[in-house]
Parts: C-alpha cells; structure tokens; sequence
C-alpha cells in the first residue's frame, strides 16, 4: 500500500468511527432502557420519547440540521473536530445520571452531536474516496456502524450481572471510544473536494456574488427529485432499522424470549453477520458489480427476515434465521447505498447541507414512530409493527431498485457534470429562470432519470 493510500485509509477510519459511536450510542441506550425504567420509574410513553430524542431519532435530526451547513461553510474538518466534544460531555452525563434530567439531557446532547458528525463524515469520505474504490472506502463507514452494536450487545451481554452498573460502562466504553477518536482526528487535513469549492466561493464573494445554498438545494427540480429518491430508500428502511436498533430486545421479548442474555446474543449474532456482509458484499462488489442487482438483494433479504417474523410460529431456531437474513440484508443494504449516493448525486457546495436535510428526515420518520413503537408493542404485538415494517421496505426495494443511478466509476467531478451540466449558476436566482419544458438533466435519454 503506498504512502497516500495509507494516509487515506487513515482518514477514512477515524472518520468512520462517527458510525461507531452513533450505533453505539443507539445500542447502550436499547439495552438499558428497561433498567433506566425501572430506575426512575417512566412509564412506557416516556420510554418511547427517551428514544425519540435520542441519536436514534429527533436528537439527530436537529444536529443533523447544523452539521449540514456548517460543514459546507466551515469545512468537514470543523465538524468533525468539534462535534466529539459535545459527544463526550452527553455520554459522561448518562454515566453519572442520578435523576431523570441527566439522562435526558446526555441522550440529547450524544444525539445533536452524532447527528452533526455522520453525514459530514459520510460526506469527507466519499469525497477523499478514489472514484474506483469509492463504495470500498464509505463502506467502510458501514462497517464501524455494523461493529458498533455487535460489540456493545456483545458487551451489555456480559456486564448483565452488574445491571445498570453494567450499562453506566458500556457508555463509558463510548466516551473513551469518542475522545481517541477525536485525538486522532486532530491531525487529518481538510476534504480537497472542499478547499477547491472554498477557494472558487471566495472568489465569487469578492465578485460580490452570493449564493444560497439551501435555496438552491431546495428549488432545483434535479435535488428535489434526489432527496425524494434518497428519502424513499434511506428515510423508508431506516424507519424500521430505527425500530430495531432501539427496540429490538423488546420485540425479542414480546416473542418469547426473556432471558436479557438471549436477546443480546441474538443481537450479536445479527450484527456481526452484518460486519461480515459488509465487508465480503458492499465492500468487495460495491465498485465491481451492477449496484442496483446488490441492492435488490439486500432488500429482499430484509423482506424475508420480517415476514418470517410475522407469519411464522416464533421459535428459537426461527429467530436466529431472522438474525442471518435481516443481519446480511443491512450490510449490503439501504443504509450503505443512501451513505455512497447521497455523496456522489449533490454538488460539492452543498453536499454536507443535502446530507443533513436527508438525515434529518430520515430521524424525524424514525422519532414518530418510536414515541408510539413500546406502546404498540405491548398493546398490539408483533405481528401488528411488523405488517408496518414489511410496508416501509417493500416500497424501500421499490425506490432503490427503479431509481438507482449509474454512478460507478465515475468521479465526483464527472457526476456532477453529467447532472448539472459544466458549468453551475452564478447565483441563485438563475434557478428561477429555468423553464419548465428546459430538460432537468444532461444525460442521454436512455440513462437513469436520476444518474
């Protein structure tokens, strides 16, 4: 491997590590919500807004709403240089929680910064990523986000004699993760990709040229058409994966399982067989094979796993095939598509803000439905969540599957050409000047509406 190869893998993981600890984050609380319950005392309902603010649902969304812009005014480096300290001070909080505004308070803030840091960080990568091996290196995002809960349900399963203890060190394990991480990041330069569009910006402005990044974003047809592609895929999928990350102990439960123990090590099982996916699927045949016959796979995959929930007698045996399918299914599925789409389908001057509204929504879905997913739950059982999960990725594989764009191989530079034409407006308000019989994009007729 030379030197820069090197230096970019070095880059890639300590940015990636952002996955990790936003799973983790997500994972310590599932397996410690019964415990924090019981605790304190909440009822059911505020165990469903406890995840709902959590990084899990609208506590990301709101950081992913400030990570986005700041991150293309500012630079990545900004973002990921300072989003871990508000990290660490919101895991040190629910370490120490000892009344209920503690824990709220530290899920809140773990959730702002996770949302802050994942879709810039998914954004550096992919622009630091050679064309070639793009889909290997934001992979590899994929991959922390996959070992974050395999090792945290792997830990929470063995800490589970020392009951909140026990939980109060799987945080601790995440801010230790947070601040080397952080350390490393320190050193890491800034996204060429961005210091070549910062550099061309402060000509503009000198020009007395200025531009509105979210308005441009927002009233271009061409962006519209992407953030809808990408909130069917993404936002759909990660409604249930959302469910699951908080959740999932609890539907093991409702179905039989009642050991805390079992219901780990089901997750374990799950998770790494995601890892394993990941890096033998989405990593090795992400840049080689037709990307819209791998993400019809793994949607299928997922399908599978939540019929079999539904319609199938609950057993022991049953369950562990679930854990296979859905745990193959997520590493080559929605997730690690929507990371690598969404960063080659924007231009480089609001990619950051396109990936923060997409996450955004993606969580607000995701928050909806978890204040109501612990009551629906118990009142109306698996079967009932589980029809609506079946929905979500049904229309998911549908989305994916139609409008995956032809973008492998292609440089950032490329793509952008393709989709915006060579050269981009000046300003803002040349978007209000296109008619609508102009054709919104520049490809062949033959191409992907959306590649």
């Amino acid at each position: 491997m030379s030197k820069q190869n090197y230096s970019g893998w070095k880059a890639t993981i300590a940015v990636s590590m952002s996955n990790y600890i936003e799973a983790g984050s997500i994972i310590a609380l599932a397996t410690s919500l019964t415990m924090w319950q019981h605790y304190f005392g909440f009822s059911n309902l505020f165990v469903g807004f406890l995840a709902a603010v959590s990084a899990n649902a609208f506590g990301a969304a709101v950081g992913a709403m400030i990570g986005g812009p700041l991150g293309d005014r500012y630079g990545r480096k900004f973002i990921y240089t300072y989003d871990l300290i508000l990290y660490m001070i919101g895991t040190l909080l629910v370490v120490f929680a000892v009344a209920p505004w503690m824990l709220v308070l530290g899920v809140i803030l773990t959730g702002i910064a996770v949302g802050a840091g994942v879709p810039v960080a998914w954004t550096y990568i992919a622009e630091e990523a050679p064309a070639h091996d793009r889909a290997r290196h934001v992979g590899s995002a994929q991959l922390a986000w996959s070992l974050g809960p395999a090792l945290v349900f792997l830990f929470a399963t063995f800490l589970v004699p020392l009951g909140l203890m026990g939980s109060r060190i799987v945080f601790a394990h995440l801010f230790v993760v947070a601040f080397v991480t952080w350390w490393i990041r320190r050193g890491l330069s800034e996204s060429e990709s961005w210091k070549r569009h910062n550099a061309d910006r402060k000509k503009e402005e000198a020009q007395g040229i200025k531009r509105r990044n979210y308005k441009e974003l927002l009233t271009d047809k061409r962006n519209i058409k992407a953030l809808l592609f990408l909130t069917g895929v993404y936002g759909l999928w990660n409604l249930v994966a959302g469910q699951m990350g908080i959740f999932m102990p609890r539907v093991y439960e409702t179905a039989g399982v009642e050991s805390g123990s079992h219901q780990n090590l089901l997750q374990v099982l799950l998770w790494t067989l995601t890892v394993f996916a990941t890096y033998f699927g989405f990593m090795k045949y992400g840049d080689r094979m037709n990307r819209r016959t791998l993400y019809a796979i793994g949607a299928v995959l997922g399908i599978a796993a939540w019929v079999l929930l539904v319609f199938v007698h609950i057993t022991m045996p049953m369950l562990i095939l679930f854990a296979v399918l859905w745990g193959v299914s997520a590493g080559i599925g929605a997730q690690a598509f929507y990371a690598l789409w969404a960063a080659e389908m924007f231009p480089t001057r609001y990619r950051a803000s396109a990936q923060g509204v997409l996450f955004f929504t993606a969580r607000i879905i995701v928050g909806l439905l978890s204040y109501w997913f612990p009551t629906l739950l118990a009142e109306r059982g698996v079967p009932f969540v589980g029809m609506i999960m079946i929905g979500a990725l049904v229309i998911a594989l549908v989305v994916g599957f139609l409008g995956a764009p032809d973008t492998r191989g292609k440089t950032l530079e490329e793509i952008e050409e393709e989709r915006y034409g060579p050269t981009q407006p000046s300003t803002g308000d040349r978007l209000s000047s296109i008619s609508d019989s102009e054709p919104i994009l520049t490809n062949p007729p033959t191409s992907n509406p959306l590649s």
